[in-house]
């Protein structure tokens, strides 16, 4: 044992007193403990820790007779070498890594529990990360010793090989820079021949001759190791692989340790990129032709998945993703496949047809996903990969080879693949269906089968690609026959299916081209499905008419010669309406109403009469879709002349009004009541405003505001909005916008109705209508809440608001940037927000307790600078000092929106005010006043000040101040600055000594790119907060 006496030597009390903590924080919990003592316990132990004395605690506590203590000892030694080694005494490093092996091979050799040595081998690779780098290295061929050490005690070969996997995973998640991190590969690569050399001799043995668990280590083992081995060393381990694939093994455990590994070959080895389809692809599908069938057999005929055939079901998704060029440049090929003496020969057309054949068997297992299966979802994947590489090899083939040909001239590999498809539509056809009504299943199961039958969507429309129109046929004509053929007491449930297959496929079909259609939506099918009860299969079809609402324009009519052939818009139309009064339908039936009316607003305006029906019988309609609904009834009235629209409008826009003026005056007789209808009525005229502006997916935000047609457009819109009845019409709206602004200054689900409507009815002038109300008095408005009560809701309409002032302009002719009159209003208000702001985050401790508070004004001071950067500078005296001056403090805190809101308004400010040139003269005050303080605060959140998450964005500040503050002002300039503030003796405290400081500044002070400067800041702060080499650091600087 080496000599232990350069650790700190505690008193046996002391020990003892460290063990029954330990006891007390582990032991089982009793009715008698409570949180409040478990995290007391927690944080002495952690105090515990933090202490210099604590790495004397390592041998007392591993040589407990509690497992617990023995853990916490191993705990301890991996916690202090990682956090805490810039306080051990260099010279002891050796001591110290020759007692480490000793404690573990010990330990191995006495037995400790797995728990245990995974945390010492823990302990152990981490100190490898500290000794290892440097030139000369204290501690080469540090893998090999330890290896050696431990099989010198006798050490078992599993242990060994559970060492060999903690190297592998540490290794790689630990976060080295420059020339460690290659030596460190350097060791990986120097062990690897050991490593492999290894695991061949375990797996190559025969089962039975040694234990099950050193099979598993080997495989653990190997799958650890995979990113560093060789392509010869992969492709040697294949076969031996393959045989451990053995379903009739008596343990488990060796077959699924095996898939998994061939798993993790096909997905992360030297051969992930598709090759080794001679080495890897054929074997195992020679292997799935004769295994792999015998195993899906026996799960088909005992209808047990089993945990050997889930396993398969995972190896047959990995080589579908890793072999899907090769499947699909096979799926027809007559080339013959070397098998070997006890295989029937194939080809590599039956191998890829055979593996295409189990995974539609996992596709379309029997029951239920979720309830009685969990395999089914995992082979989805696939099937967009084949669709790919079927298209990309369809349109990029340059092979000089005539392709063999079928009927209709395609090739025999489209109609194999075909084929494959139509069987996958099928089988995810019926995998769909929901069981029959009563079936006992939680929401959990119906939550989870509901998002599995979104994903089987994406997966149709993959199939779509291949099999276009034919397939929209086949499920038409599926439900035309259904629904001929049922009886009275039949369910409902396979017609249900098969509308949400073709609500899937919507964004795949063209619209242009599908005929089928018109025969979906005809009395034929649409007028056979159920108008009362029967919820779910009703609500589909409301989501189907929905999904396909656009088709209805063009396609209105069954037959375009027969006048008189049923319109089906109005028959759709007409089945949605009827649902709109079915609680349990009206949410889907209202959503399908507003899409229709969305996309069918010209040829619905014809019958702005039956919408006035609508419109009267609002009250059978449940509260919470009224607001769709009007928003549907708006969009119809959109698509009328702007001088016909007033009087529908008044006609829907003045009872919601007038029931906001009701709320008002019940405000403090029934506040609940006035509450909750304002909300609603507020919501209610946003769905309006909605309504009444241009389709949401035209173009017309982009169209050049010169055309002509826009222009005319435009002048007519004007001219109804000149109408008195119009005034009157936004009138009412603000003054009672107003009133409720005055009544309910900082009811948050108010602000957030509030804030809903503005966006609402608020637009680009493109897209102006008869409501539409100027952002100036509703950023007033928002000025006049926010002195009553500042909330994170009003500073954010605040910046939403101030964007509409400044709206993008695409006429070529005209110069972009605000109007005086948006300048004299910003002018107005940011100094009046500012204030509001800074009063409030002023207070101590606000920042921290309000962050939505602080993201919020920092984002409008961000949208305001990006805008209306000239603002800035026209603020009283004094305000803009201490806006920078709160932001500066923000730069310290812990919540990381708040703080990244505070670093993109600053680099803003410093960007836009730099880029003007009739700005700088401020640009040099700007940088003169702020800049040193700016700096300071960054490098002191690189140091620690700041979470380490928010770095990056602390990194933005650094490259704007470095590329903007370049010239020699009084206290010089951002170089300048760094090299006084990181040597000052007064910078925060830090791991980074003056070496990674110079170094640091070195790097920054010879870059001319943003890249080489984020790459120096996040190395010093990983130096600077002591995180080089851990496995917890540089990640976290990258997100």
């Amino acid at each position: 044992m080496a000599n232990p006496r350069f650790l700190p030597t505690l008193s046996q009390f002391d020990v003892e007193h460290a063990a029954r903590l330990i006891q007390q924080a582990y032991a089982p919990p009793t009715s008698g403990t409570t949180p409040e003592q478990l995290r007391r316990l927690q944080q002495e132990l952690f105090e515990l820790q933090k202490r210099p004395e604590a790495w004397g605690l390592v041998i007392p506590l591993l040589n407990s007779d509690d497992q617990n203590v023995q853990f916490f000892g191993a705990h301890t030694a991996q916690v202090k070498i990682a956090r805490d080694w810039d306080s051990f005494p260099s010279e002891n490093s050796g001591d110290l890594r020759d007692l480490m092996v000793q404690l573990t091979a010990h330990s191995l050799t006495v037995g400790r529990p797995k728990f245990i040595l995974r945390k010492l081998f823990v302990a152990l690779t981490s100190l490898a990360l500290k000794l290892a780098p440097g030139h000369p290295s204290r501690w080469p061929d540090w893998i090999m010793s330890c290896v050696s050490a431990f099989s010198s005690q006798g050490a078992a070969t599993h242990h060994v090989l559970d060492f060999l996997s903690i190297v592998a995973e540490e290794v790689s998640n630990a976060d080295l820079l420059g020339p460690s991190k290659a030596q460190m590969q350097q060791s990986m690569m120097n062990a690897t021949p050991m490593v492999v050399q290894a695991i061949t001799t375990t797996i190559a043995q025969p089962v039975g001759n040694i234990p099950a668990n050193q099979f598993t280590s080997a495989l653990n083992c190997l799958q650890s190791w995979i990113s560093y081995l060789k392509a010869d060393h992969v492709t040697a381990l294949i076969p031996p692989l393959i045989f451990l694939l053995n379903p009739n093994m008596p343990d488990d455990s060796i077959f699924i340790s095996a898939s998994d590994a061939i798993q993790e070959l096909a997905s992360r080895s030297v051969l992930s990129d598709g090759s080794g389809s001679k080495t890897l692809t054929e074997p195992l599908m020679v292997w799935l032709d004769t295994t792999g069938n015998q195993i899906v057999e026996n799960m088909l005929a005992t209808d047990d998945v089993s945990p050997i055939a889930h396993s398969l079901c995972k190896l047959l998704t990995a080589l579908g993703d890793h072999s899907t060029s090769y499947i699909t440049t096979n799926i027809s090929s007559s080339s013959p496949v070397l098998t070997g003496p006890t295989t029937p020969p194939t080809t590599k057309g039956q191998l890829a047809q055979n593996f295409l054949r189990l995974l539609l068997v996992f596709t379309g297992l029997p029951g239920y996903y979720g309830v009685d299966e969990e395999e089914s979802e995992m082979t989805l994947g696939f099937w967009y990969l084949l669709q790919e590489t079927l298209w990309s090899m369809n349109d990029d083939d340059q092979s000089p080879r005539v392709p063999e040909t079928g009927e209709g001239g395609e090739s025999q590999q489209v109609l194999t693949a075909k084929a494959v498809f139509r069987e996958l539509v099928k089988t995810l056809q019926r995998k769909v269906v929901f069981p029959p009504p009563n079936s006992g299943w939680s929401r959990d199961q119906i939550d989870k089968f509901s998002v599995y039958r979104r994903d089987v969507g994406d997966t149709l429309i993959n199939a779509f690609y291949v099999l276009k129109n034919d397939m929209l046929t086949y499920y038409v004509t599926d439900i035309a026959e259904r629904l001929a053929a049922r009886n009275v007491n039949d369910g409902w449930q396979e017609i249900e299916g098969t509308l949400h297959c073709i609500t899937s496929i919507q964004e795949a079909i063209d619209m242009e081209t599908a005929p089928e259609l018109s025969r979906l939506f005809s009395a034929e099918i649409l007028g056979r499905l159920p108008s009362t009860g029967r919820s779910r299969v009703r609500r589909t079809a409301l989501s189907l008419i929905g999904a396909y609402s656009s088709w209805f324009s063009t396609h209105a009519h069954e037959d375009a010669s027969n006048p008189s052939a049923p319109d089906l818009l109005l028959t759709v139309l007409t089945y949605v309406v009827s649902a709109l009064t079915d609680p349990a339908l009206s949410l889907s039936a209202a959503t399908a109403l507003r899409n229709l009316c969305e996309a069918n607003r010209k040829a619905l305006a014809v019958h702005i009469g039956a919408f006035g029906e609508l419109h009267a019988g609002l009250s059978n309609i449940p509260d919470s879709e009224k607001s769709k609904v009007l928003q549907s009834i708006a969009s119809v009235i959109q698509a009328m002349p702007p001088s016909e629209e007033i009087p529908a409008i008044e006609a829907i826009v003045n009872p919601i009004v007038q029931k906001l003026y009701d709320g008002l005056q019940n405000a403090t007789t029934l506040p609940d009541e006035a509450r909750a209808s304002t909300i609603f009525q507020l919501e209610t005229l946003a769905g309006v405003a909605k309504g009444l502006t241009r389709s949401s997916d035209s173009l017309s935000g982009l169209e050049d505001d010169s055309d002509p047609d826009s222009q005319h457009e435009s002048e007519v819109v004007k001219l109804a909005r000149q109408d008195p009845r119009s005034t009157k019409l936004r009138e009412n709206i603000f003054s009672a916008t107003r009133a409720v602004v005055e009544m309910w200054p900082a009811d948050a689900a108010i602000s957030l109705a509030l804030s809903d409507l503005f966006k609402s009815i608020t637009c680009l002038p493109s897209d102006t209508t008869i409501i539409s109300l100027p952002a100036s008095p509703l950023l007033e408005l928002v000025c006049l809440a926010a002195q009553r009560q500042l909330t994170a809701a009003w500073l954010s309409l605040a910046a939403i608001l101030v964007a509409q002032l400044n709206p993008p302009v695409f006429a070529l002719n005209l110069r972009s940037g605000p109007v005086p009159e948006a300048e004299a209003v910003v002018n107005s208000v940011l100094p009046l927000l500012m204030q509001c702001g800074l009063h409030t985050l002023g207070v101590n401790g606000a920042m921290e307790a309000n962050p939505d508070i602080v993201q919020e004004f920092f984002s409008f001071m961000d949208r305001t600078a990006q805008d209306f950067t000239t603002s800035f500078y026209t603020l009283p005296p004094g305000l803009l000092d201490a806006l920078l001056q709160c932001a500066i403090r923000a730069f310290a805190l812990q919540e990381r929106y708040s703080l990244v809101a505070a670093c993109n308004f600053v680099a803003t400010l410093i960007h836009r005010t730099s880029i003007a040139d009739e700005l700088a003269t401020h640009k040099a005050a700007l940088l003169a006043t702020h800049g040193y303080s700016l700096m300071r605060a960054v490098l002191q959140g690189f140091a620690g000040v700041a979470p380490r998450s928010a770095v990056p964005n602390l990194i933005e500040i650094l490259g704007a101040l470095l590329s903007r503050a370049t010239g020699a002002g009084p206290m010089g300039n951002a170089t300048q600055w760094m090299k006084d503030i990181l040597l000052s003796p007064d910078f925060v405290p830090s791991k980074a000594g003056p070496d990674a400081k110079a170094a640091f500044i070195k790097a920054v002070a010879g870059s001319r790119s943003l890249k080489k400067t984020r790459e120096a800041a996040q190395q010093f702060t990983l130096i600077a907060r002591g995180l080089e080499g851990s496995n917890f650091g540089y990640s976290s600087l990258t997100m």
